[in-house]
């Protein structure tokens, strides 16, 4: 089946057959001129839903990053409920080994049990370090075999300047990460929409199953300070310096920034405000393709239902600097003859987004109601309508 359809702000719409390559998001990059992290080793800063780039300085430098580590320890406690592992209510017995860790901490009590999700909130939220070796070694079995899967994870996003020693982001050698791979991890961990509740979180009382309560702050200052910043993650050791990993959105706008190596901690947090600043003043985001019902179909084969409405998973949108004009495209790919029997919800295609030729995003395409398989009589029934 081969279709074109025109649509309306240069909107392309082919269904056919067709293998797609991975996104390759677009740079546009500020100049050195325009420097926006003077004083830091390392930063990023991109677009969320894109991963186009903004700015960035020494970006792939391989640097201890601290604390910002547990970006990737929370992700795996996130994957682990998503994939039935690990539930969010189940109670997680603290070892001897988690409550004697030290650092920043919530004092989990030796053999006392706790929610995984408070636990959870406690790592996002004041960067506990006993919470994280409980749910390392509830996820893992081990800290180490929890280890061994934060690397193997990094892999799988494409962070091949990433090595972790640990779930904490203490001084342990080898280990050191870099911007850029924060941010692919960064933006990986916000598609969890029970994060935020979480990571909003500014002052809260912490209760322990022995009665004792301790008071978690958030860590992350602009939370509170910043307009539209509802995520990220700090991080300080003498190795690291001062570090930083936030999230802000304004509008249909998520921008995510990262700073490694800080002289001081209130120099993190006014040049990464000055980063989300120009990001914002700069930039937009046009919402070219929104998520639901699209006005296509697709057809099927092997059923009394001839077509299927189909639905786009996420939205696309085009980002680019304010004042620019560009020449984009969606195109709806259909996986081949879609055969039934299909259910609502199985995917059918890919959307993908092109900006001036460019691949710059994609999305599944869904079917949008079931389609069952012809039954005896209804394939006698077409075979009669056929001939008739």
């Amino acid at each position: 089946m081969n279709m074109k359809k025109l649509f309306p702000l240069s909107l392309a719409v082919l269904a056919a057959a067709g293998t797609l390559i991975a996104a390759k998001p677009t740079a546009m990059a500020v100049r050195a001129d325009e420097a926006l992290a003077p004083i830091c080793k390392s930063a990023y800063l991109c677009d969320y839903e894109s991963g186009t780039q903004i700015y960035s300085k020494n970006e792939t430098e391989r640097l201890p990053i601290a604390s910002m580590c547990k970006i990737m320890t929370l992700l795996l406690s996130f994957e682990a409920v998503d994939s039935g592992a690990l539930d969010y209510g189940e109670m997680i017995t603290v070892s001897e080994n988690a409550s004697g860790m030290g650092g920043s901490q919530v004092f989990l009590g030796t053999n006392l049990s706790y929610r995984a999700d408070e636990l959870m909130k406690t790592v996002a939220v004041c960067s506990a370090n006993d919470s994280c070796v409980a749910l390392a070694e509830r996820i893992g079995g081990s800290e180490s075999a929890f280890i061994e899967r934060m690397n193997e994870r990094a892999k799988e996003l494409g962070a091949e300047n990433t090595l972790f020693a640990n779930c904490t982001g203490l001084p342990k050698e080898p280990q050191y990460s870099c911007a850029k791979d924060v941010s692919v991890m960064l933006r990986e961990l916000l598609k969890h929409q029970k994060y935020y509740e979480f990571s909003r979180v500014w002052l809260e009382d912490f209760s322990h199953p022995d009665g004792r309560t301790t008071q978690i702050t958030n860590t992350n200052k602009l939370i509170r300070f910043y307009d539209g910043c509802d995520g990220g993650k700090t991080g300080f050791t003498n190795e690291a310096g001062f570090c930083l990993a936030a999230t802000a959105k304004r509008g249909d706008m998520r921008i995510v920034s990262v700073m490694i190596g800080a002289d001081n901690s209130k120099q993190r947090f006014a040049d990464t405000t000055a980063m989300l600043n120009y990001s914002f003043n700069q930039y937009e985001t046009k919402r070219v393709l929104e998520a639901g019902e699209l006005d296509v179909t697709a057809g099927i084969s092997g059923s009394r239902v001839k077509t299927l409405p189909v639905i786009a998973e996420n939205p696309l949108s085009v980002f680019r600097k304010k004042g620019t004009e560009d020449n984009y495209q969606v195109e709806y790919i259909l996986d081949g003859e879609i055969k039934a029997p299909v259910k609502s919800g199985d995917e059918i295609g890919t959307a993908v987004l092109y900006v001036d030729g460019t691949e710059v995003r994609k999305t599944r395409l869904l079917a949008g109601a079931d389609a069952d398989r012809f039954s005896w009589w209804d394939a006698v029934r077409e075979g009669a309508e056929h001939w008739n």
